[in-house]
């Protein structure tokens, strides 16, 4: 309801301010009109009275001007014949006795009205125009009625003054017209938007035939609607996934838990602990991990910039599993210097999720390279178990994502180890490739910039950059 006053509020504004402006600019047209129209029939009027003066003026100077003048029609014009002294010497019928209408030289007009005519004719143009003659100067006056101008001029006023709020009438009804076709689109789009909830985004507003602002809008619409909808997707996938992975090691705890309850002649307090404590890890790694995923989401991951010795975190994390109980070989000759700028924290993290990643999915060797190639400095880890198939070398950077034949081997991961190392890769401008391991299984290859720099990360979403064979 309140769009649709909106609506209709902008059509009424639309409208108003059509007919406004068309009839502001017809009414000063109007009044431009009748000004010039008017100067130009009074100048006629004023050319011919002149005309007439000359020709008067000239029979003068031959001696052939009686003391009546006769004139086509008394109503409409006079003559007035004026000697030096000022007495009129010649004249009109209808000017018979009176003194000079007007004291002008030669070629001087002037308009004057209150003439003795028995009609009320208004104002007429007077012009004066000499003529010598033996006896002295002679001063013609013609006098030409006005009254044609003001009759065309009013006629023309009286057409306006119909025409006018006709057009004005048109101008209306098609700017509201036209503007609620116009604004039509965009009632589609608000009852659309109405319908539209947390758990319906995947409605569409509709999209406008034209290529016009609203079709722009409606579009930009639906892609923040796309967003939403993966946004909601991805979150209702993690939850899920989350919930999932948690109840493992949480199974595990209550089972031990139950069995020694249940036996406490037959329990191992130690066996117990030990096995709780495996638990805890787990679900601590898992939170932590989540608990970062999140921060990266919301665009709250801050770096702590410095230069790191990248080779001295490789060389830790390879020195770390050979003192472990881990029955993998761990081959670090192909490790030299590299230096990049980053956290780091994270790059530490990063190295050891990328290493334990590939002693989970090894058969017997573990090989990691680091190099500087150009401006770059390229981190290797190759394993040298089944690989990952072309069309899984995706999949593999989504959260909680494992391959079926992984699944059972995967002991103690969380299934958020390369997607983790994705997010740290890109927030320190690097690129994370995905190919086959000369050992025979997968090679996940690190690519930073040496200076630091390079495309700002996209915060919140998952780019995988995967090489597939030629």
């Amino acid at each position: 309801m309140r769009l649709r006053r909106m609506t209709a509020g902008v059509r009424v504004r639309t409208t108003a301010a059509a007919v406004l402006v068309v009839g502001t600019a017809l009414v000063l047209a109007t009044v431009a009109l009748e000004l010039r129209l008017r100067n130009q029939l009074t100048a006629g009027i004023e050319d011919a009275a002149h005309l007439t003066a000359e020709s008067i003026a000239g029979a003068i100077m031959h001696g052939t001007i009686p003391p009546v003048i006769e004139t086509g029609d008394a109503d409409e014009e006079f003559v007035q014949v004026v000697d030096a002294a000022g007495v009129v010497t010649s004249t009109t019928v209808n000017l018979g006795g009176r003194a000079p209408v007007a004291d002008l030289e030669d070629g001087q007009s002037i308009v004057v009205g209150d003439l003795p005519f028995e009609d009320e004719v208004g104002d007429f143009v007077v012009v004066a125009v000499t003529a010598p003659t033996d006896e002295g100067i002679r001063t013609v006056l013609v006098g030409r009625a006005l009254e044609p101008v003001s009759e065309s001029t009013g006629a023309v006023a009286q057409l306006l003054v119909v025409g006018i709020p006709l057009l004005l009438v048109v101008v209306g009804a098609v700017t509201w017209t036209v503007v609620g076709r116009a604004l039509a689109p965009v009632e589609s789009i608000r009852s659309e938007v109405q319908t539209i909830t947390g758990d319906r985004l995947s409605r569409r507003v509709p999209v406008p035939p034209a290529d016009d602002e609203i079709a722009h809008l409606a579009t930009t619409m639906n892609v923040m609607l796309d967003r939403l909808q993966k946004g909601r997707d991805r979150q209702r996938r993690l939850v899920s996934d989350a919930s999932h992975e948690l109840r493992s090691p949480l199974a595990a705890i209550r089972q031990h838990a139950e069995v020694a309850l249940a036996h406490p002649a037959d329990s191992d307090a130690e066996e117990l602990a030990e096995v709780v404590l495996a638990e805890d890890l787990r679900l601590q790694r898992m939170v932590d991990d989540l608990l970062l995923l999140t921060r990266i989401d919301e665009g709250t991951l801050t770096l702590r910039h410095s230069e790191v010795d990248l080779d001295d975190i490789v060389l830790e994390e390879a020195s770390r599993l050979r003192a472990s109980e881990v029955d993998r070989r761990i081959d670090s000759r192909a490790v030299s210097a590299g230096r990049v700028r980053g956290d780091a924290a994270h790059l530490e993290r990063l190295v050891r999720n990328l290493i334990d990643n590939a002693v989970r999915h090894s058969d017997a060797t573990v090989t990691l390279s680091l190099k500087e190639a150009g401006r770059e400095v390229v981190l290797t880890v190759d394993d040298d178990g089944s690989g990952i198939a072309p069309v899984d070398r995706k999949r593999i950077f989504e959260r909680f994502e494992r391959l079926e034949e992984s699944r059972d081997r995967d002991s103690g991961g969380t299934g958020l180890g390369l997607s983790i190392v994705q997010e740290i890769a890109h927030a320190h401008h690097a690129t994370v490739t995905v190919d086959d391991a000369p050992t025979g299984g997968a090679r996940i290859e690190v690519r930073f910039p040496r200076d630091g720099q390079g495309a700002e990360p996209r915060q919140g979403r998952h780019h995988t950059h995967s090489n597939t064979h030629q």
